[in-house]
């Protein structure tokens, strides 16, 4: 899951990011409106934390403009302000939730989980194909009901395509999903995890779960193609 977070105060942006990476989420950061805009518009994230106070342009015109523009990716704004008459503004204009300042990390946690479980956003029930489990509640794999050791990253980009299962997921999508913005899309790096989920995961090298679709990226087969 990737969270785009937009904050000007920057030592709370630095321990927001730090927090949410610890939790496994892919974090991008926007310290002003203008560049969270962009970042919104060109990358797709599943959720974005949105300070309502942010220079350039304020947390509320980037709100309107996203939804304006039909972006429907969940806003939680975080804020000082504690009116009544704020929150109910916000929440009109298209935001998801409300945190005010200071919050427990335990809180924002919970509430990230609860406005991910929103369809049509994916939600944590357990993912399943050809003889592998995916639990992204608990950020387990098994195989044939044994665990599977993943790394972080590993297990995003499994979860990532098991979540298009069927359909081709581009190299850039992949970089844009499952990777920071700071990522080198000219290194090979989701060609070595690739190699290693097959390793991990694959019941016949020959035959892979995952599968390389020529020039255009990755998908992994659905369960009729395996015959299971």
């Amino acid at each position: 899951m990737k969270i785009l977070i937009v904050e000007n105060e920057m030592n709370h942006l630095s321990f927001l990011a730090s927090a949410l990476k610890a939790e496994c989420y892919e974090v991008d950061a926007a310290s002003d409106g203008v560049t969270a805009l962009n970042l919104a518009r060109v990358n797709e994230y599943d959720l974005i934390l949105l300070n309502s106070i942010v220079p350039k342009l304020s947390g509320r015109q980037v709100c309107q403009t996203l939804r304006l523009e039909e972006n429907h990716t969940p806003i939680m704004f975080i804020s000082h302000d504690n009116s009544v008459d704020r929150k109910v503004e916000l929440l009109n204009l298209g935001a998801d939730d409300y945190l005010i300042k200071p919050f427990s990390f335990d809180e924002l946690f919970a509430r990230i989980k609860a406005i991910l479980r929103r369809p049509p956003h994916f939600n944590d029930d357990i993912i399943a194909f050809s003889r592998i489990e995916i639990d992204p509640a608990r950020h387990l794999v098994r195989k044939n009901g044994r665990p599977v050791s993943l790394t972080n990253k590993e297990f995003a980009l499994l979860e990532f395509l098991a979540r298009h299962k069927g359909k081709v997921v581009s190299r850039a999508r992949i970089i844009e999903h499952v990777w920071d913005m700071n990522a080198d899309i000219f290194s090979n790096s989701i060609e070595v995890h690739i190699f290693n989920l097959r390793r991990k995961l694959d019941h016949d090298p020959d035959n892979s779960i995952i599968q390389t679709i020529p020039n255009r990226g990755y998908r992994i087969r659905d369960d009729e193609e395996t015959g299971e």
